[in-house]
């Protein structure tokens, strides 16, 4: 192997996944806490008071922004993190869809009205 191909197969990637596994990661994160939190809410007289920033919209309006604010922060911690990494992206995009789905199915009355 000659020395420029050595030189070549070593250098890191100019663009590293990383900031984009941490939008991934960051946006199933923030769908199962709209998730938990809304069934936190409807579950807890207390906690949908305090989540009720808007009043005509009532719990909706805190539990929307918590669970956005969650995602940012999410997403500027892990960016923070991984900025300089390259990262398996597959297993990132499995985690995030399965935190996806898990989401949708706690957000589906049927089923987020069992807990």
């Amino acid at each position: 192997m000659t020395l420029r191909k050595e030189l070549i197969q070593q250098d890191p990637p100019l663009h590293p996944n990383g900031p984009a596994a941490a939008a991934i990661l960051a946006a199933g994160i923030g769908s199962i806490s709209l998730a938990i939190i809304t069934i936190a809410a409807d579950q807890s007289a207390g906690l949908k008071t305090l989540l009720t920033f808007y009043k005509p919209t009532g719990p909706l309006s805190g539990v929307t922004t918590t669970a956005l604010g969650v995602w940012v922060l999410t997403w500027l911690i892990l960016d923070r993190l991984w900025h300089r990494r390259e990262l398996p992206l597959r297993k990132i995009n499995i985690a995030s869809i399965a935190l996806l789905f898990l989401s949708f199915l706690g957000t589906f009355p049927p089923i987020g009205d069992l807990f």
